[in-house]
């Protein structure tokens, strides 16, 4: 069978890469946008900077902000009404993973409007066309949106999280630029790194790993795990060292699936809108211990990654406990909580077990697992 890889046409890395949209934009024959924001980028003049790029270029937008941080049906539904009204003919998407998802979200439905109820996108969908062109801006390092095929948006009547995989809807250039990343606060660094770390963990080790997507994960575990510290304390280096190193653990998991770690976070945003690096960052270590059995030897190379010396030298279990040790490191020093006894109610943790269990994450988990399973992880965070 062969292994399929999708990526960007293009994509702009370093400070200053926002100053390439203009040039796409015109480039490519593009007349209005459409762009995507959350609330809080507009009010504290994030997005502004991007929307002064389009100004000075002379290129016309439009402006869609009803946008929550675990996006919603909703929020989808009414960005592709006032898209249609709008004329634009792109979307540029700016923000974490809540922005661009609900830009995949539109941009799928204006070119496949059979799927305007949004739910029939979950899972794999059937979709025929690309989606309208999307245009990415990260403002965290941590989703790596701007490089996946993946969106997640939340059906709040069901209170459960819809993981939705198409090819069709990955941006068409992603601008990752770490000045625009500069604003974030130290816990919401903290928590987007975490997650960008979970990607390339649960992605070098879930069922669908290969060769090329192990070379991304790889090298975005090393990337992350010395510079995660040093964008938590708003260094240059740490900030250009994280846009790198989420964005290729992005080009990583997105082709090959992910694991448990993001299918017991699911429900956790979608019950209590926790904070989807949070709950992946509590949830992450806890995972390792359980899925180390159907890891082979690859827990040696994440430890080697994690910057632990002597590696060659340990047995396997010396270097698979020293593989969760680092990361439970990292995680305590940028200040994420060690469980999840302020998160989760008891009474929730069978619906909370199930959500997982059924989540589309799941199947790429190295180890065969069971709701049974699911609950007892739950349980022992709680």
């Amino acid at each position: 069978m062969a292994n399929r890889f999708v990526l960007n046409e293009t994509s702009y890395h370093g400070a200053g890469a926002i100053l390439e949209i203009a040039t796409e934009a015109k480039g490519r024959g593009f007349t209005k946008a459409f762009v995507c924001s959350d609330p809080d980028l507009v009010k504290f003049g994030v997005t502004g900077k991007v929307l002064e790029v389009l100004d000075k270029a002379g290129l016309i937008y439009e402006l869609y902000s009803n946008i929550k941080p675990n996006p919603t049906i909703e929020n989808v539904q009414t960005g592709v009404e006032a898209f249609k009204k709008s004329g634009a003919d792109y979307l540029v998407a700016i923000g974490g993973g809540s922005s661009m998802d609900t830009a995949k979200a539109i941009g799928i439905i204006i070119k496949n409007p059979e799927f305007e109820d949004v739910v029939s996108l979950e899972g794999v969908a059937p979709t025929k066309n690309k989606s309208v062109p999307i245009f990415a801006v990260p403002t965290t390092a941590g989703t790596a949106a701007e490089v996946t095929i993946n969106y997640v948006i939340t059906d709040d009547k069901k209170s459960r999280k819809m993981v939705c995989v198409d090819p069709k809807d990955i941006p068409v250039v992603a601008f990752v630029d770490p000045d625009m990343m500069a604003s974030m606060p130290k816990g919401l660094t903290a928590a987007t790194g975490m997650d960008a770390l979970t990607h390339a963990i649960e992605g070098y080790i879930t069922a669908g790993a290969w060769e090329l997507s192990d070379m991304f994960h790889l090298k975005a575990i090393e990337i992350i795990a010395r510079s995660l510290r040093g964008a938590v304390d708003n260094t240059p280096e740490g900030r250009t060292d994280m846009a790198l190193g989420q964005y290729v653990a992005g080009m990583g998991f997105s082709n090959v699936g992910l694991g448990i770690v993001h299918s017991m976070a699911h429900p956790l945003g979608a019950l209590y809108d926790t904070p989807h690096g949070i709950a992946n960052a509590i949830i992450l270590p806890t995972v390792m211990e359980y899925n180390a059995e159907a890891t082979g030897e690859k827990y040696r190379e994440i430890a080697r990654a994690m910057g632990v010396e002597g590696v060659d030298g340990m047995s396997q279990e010396e270097y698979r406990k020293a593989a969760v040790d680092a990361v439970k490191k990292l995680s305590t020093d940028v200040g994420i909580p060690a469980d999840l006894k302020e998160i989760v109610k008891k009474e929730d943790v069978p619906f909370l077990a199930q959500s997982a269990y059924d989540d589309a994450c799941r199947p790429g988990n190295p180890k065969e697992t069971s709701v049974e399973d699911i609950t007892k992880l739950y349980e022992s965070l709680i």
